[in-house]
This record gives C-alpha cells, structure tokens and sequence, in this order.
C-alpha cells in the first residue's frame, strides 16, 4: 500500500510539473515571442502598374490569432477588389527590404506578434514609414512581444499591460471621437456594438488621433492569474480602441479590436478597417 501512495504521489508530481513546464512555456511565448530564424530572401512579386499595392503581414512568432487571421485575408482580399488595389499577403519576413517595401503604400501587421523581422528588416520598415510609407496594425500587433521601441513609439504610443480573462471576450459600445480626419471617419458609424477582447494598455496613447473609445468602466478589466497579481485595473471612460498619426512624411494606424473571427463578421468593424487601408494609401 506505502509502495502504491508513493508511486501515486510521484506520478501527481511529475503531472503537475509538465504542466507547470506547459505553462510557463505558453506564457514566455506571448510576453516574448520564441526566436526564430528569419527570412531574407526577396520574394518574386508581379507589382501591377495601375493598382496601389498593400503588404498583409501575418507572421507570428508569439500568440497567434490563427481564426482572426485566417478571416481577416479573404475580406481584406474583397476590400483590394472593391477599390482597386493588390493586396499582397504573406508571412515571410524577405519582403521587409528597401527596394520591395517602397512599391508598396501600406504595411498592415495583422495580428503580427513577437519579434518578426531582424534588425535590417526593422530599420527598412521605419526608413519607409518615415519617408512616407504607412503602418498599420490589427488588435495583436499591439501586444508587448515585439521587443521594437521604435515600433510601440511610433504604432502605438502606449504600453500593453494585459486583456480581460473573466470574461475574457466582453460586449461594449464604440464611439466615435470628435475632432477626427474627416477623411478617416466619413462612413464610420458613430457608435456601435462590438464583442472582443479589449486590451489594456499602461496609460493612453501619447502622439496619437483617437478615432473610436469604449468606457472602460463598463468592463470587467481585470486580467491576474496565478501569480499575476496586479492586472486589476483598465483605462477609465475613455478607454481608446483605434487611433491614428502622422510619422516624419508617412502614417501609422492601429486598432486594439479584432481578436477573434466574429469581429470580422462585424459590419462596423469591416468598414473601420475599410476606412483605416484608405485614409492609409491616401
């Protein structure tokens, strides 16, 4: 019976160390993103002369909104068609390079998360955003794994602390801010209903043109687990979802929303994102 309790309390030991080891390799994934090779070989690209050419990002060396992404393509896809534009999606890193990167008017990142480029690739993106290329990024590519001060400066302008977890995915009411391009939010519902994970940054977006704010104080923000014990807190009434700014000569757009499959079958969503790739390439 001692032989069967000992082999009992070994086997429960070992259990819960895999799955410590599980977890804690999940989580070093989505703070930092696991290293990897990167590409440098420029891909072949047939750059059609009468159409705006836009870059979809999807490599993913953190988290990876697999279902948000794999949504996201054909209805950016539709988009480019609607408006005559060729839109270029890949995950290889090779096309990060100054001669490719300047026929193109836009770069998304989309739910781009961990550290994707190398550092040659880093620095010919901000070259061409702040000669006039413009960034654009999608609900993950605004997380903390990127490791990029220039990128989180310049796309951002504020920090990621956490998301929701109970409940995680939360419904709030967008609204539209006043005071915004015109440009940009001609078309934009002025407030609307959307179901997502909101994230929670450290402190507002610094340099930035808010478009849309949910009120904070209408969700439950806390995101502690285990032994993460001071995620409790969110942003207040004017908690921003998606702003936008001005680069040297180029333009950087983000939105924190689009976590999940369901956004894109969001009508005001789908033209936010409309609205964003436009204002971008204008």
């Amino acid at each position: 019976m001692k032989k069967f309790f000992k082999i009992l309390a070994w086997t429960l030991f070992c259990i819960i160390m895999m799955l410590s080891v599980a977890l804690g390799t999940f989580m070093y994934k989505v703070k930092y993103g696991f290293p990897v090779s990167y590409e440098t070989e420029k891909p072949s690209i047939q750059f059609p002369a009468d159409k705006p050419a836009v870059l979809v990002f999807t490599k993913t060396t953190g988290f990876r909104h697999a279902e948000s992404i794999n949504a996201s393509i054909p209805l950016i896809k539709q988009l480019g068609e609607k408006h005559q534009l060729f839109i270029y999606e890949t995950a290889d890193g090779g096309v990060f390079n100054p001669e490719q990167l300047k026929q193109f008017k836009l770069v998304i990142f989309d739910n781009s998360t961990g550290r994707v480029l190398n550092d040659e690739q880093q620095s010919a993106l901000e070259k061409y955003v702040v000669a006039g290329g413009s960034l654009m990024g999608i609900h993950g590519a605004g997380d903390d794994s990127h490791r990029w001060d220039w990128y989180e400066k310049n796309l951002l302008g504020a920090k990621f602390s956490h998301h929701p977890l109970n409940p995680q995915f939360q419904q709030a009411d967008v609204r539209l801010s006043e005071n915004v391009d015109s440009l940009f939010s001609q078309n934009l519902s002025k407030q609307w209903s959307n179901t997502d994970e909101w994230y929670v940054f450290f402190n507002a977006p610094k340099d930035v043109n808010v478009l849309y704010t949910i009120n904070g104080d209408n969700i439950i923000p806390n995101g502690n687990m285990l032994w993460m014990t001071d995620k409790n807190f969110g942003m207040g009434p004017n908690h921003p979802v998606a702003w936008y700014r001005s680069v040297g000569k180029g333009k950087s757009f983000y939105t924190s929303m689009g976590h999940s499959a369901a956004v894109w079958a969001n009508p005001d969503y789908l033209k936010l994102i409309e609205q964003g790739i436009l204002w971008s390439i204008r």
